[in-house]
């Protein structure tokens, strides 16, 4: 009788292992298929460097947008914090979206508003180079997402919708 428990144990580990080798491969394909479905992640503009030298090289010396973070420091003593947050939308890359910016502390590197608040996100385009995987024809409409009369009148600043970011 006592070899009749081993004999059980070792026979019940037979049955369950391809079960739990099906419910492994199972799992991470559910797991892969949710990355697949997922948004394109932002990577922020110095991940765009190395194949966009002298486009980034430019952006970074001449584009106001480079710098955007500035005028939320200048400005944040005076603001409650969801004013703040609605400054987020223009001044920093991807706010409010999947993988976008969250705060300096957790992502520094979309703090201001780089290459991808106008072509989106970059994560697919850096991976694979495919040339489609962002917004290469950026439209008037893109810019007035932040360029709005209003704004251009409040804050009297001039900005380059036809002239480009970079």
């Amino acid at each position: 009788m006592n070899g009749l428990p081993a004999l059980f144990l070792k026979n019940t580990r037979l049955l369950l292992a391809p079960a739990f080798f099906i419910a492994a491969v199972l799992h991470f394909a559910v797991s892969l298929g949710a990355q697949e479905n997922s948004p394109p992640r932002y990577v922020g503009s110095a991940a765009c460097e190395p194949c966009h030298q002298e486009e980034y090289a430019s952006f970074i010396q001449y584009a106001k947008k480079s710098k955007s973070f500035q005028s939320i420091e200048r400005l944040q003593h005076g603001l409650s914090r969801e004013d703040l947050k609605k400054c987020y939308t223009c001044h920093t890359t991807g706010y409010g979206r999947p993988g976008g910016f969250t705060s300096v502390e957790e992502t520094p590197e979309l703090k201001n508003a780089g290459c991808e608040v106008c072509h989106g996100p970059g994560e697919i385009h850096i991976e694979s180079g495919d040339i489609d995987a962002v917004k290469r024809e950026v439209t008037r409409e893109d810019c007035e997402a932040c360029h709005i009369s209003e704004r251009v009148k409040a804050f009297r600043y001039k900005p380059l919708i036809h002239g480009g970011g970079h």
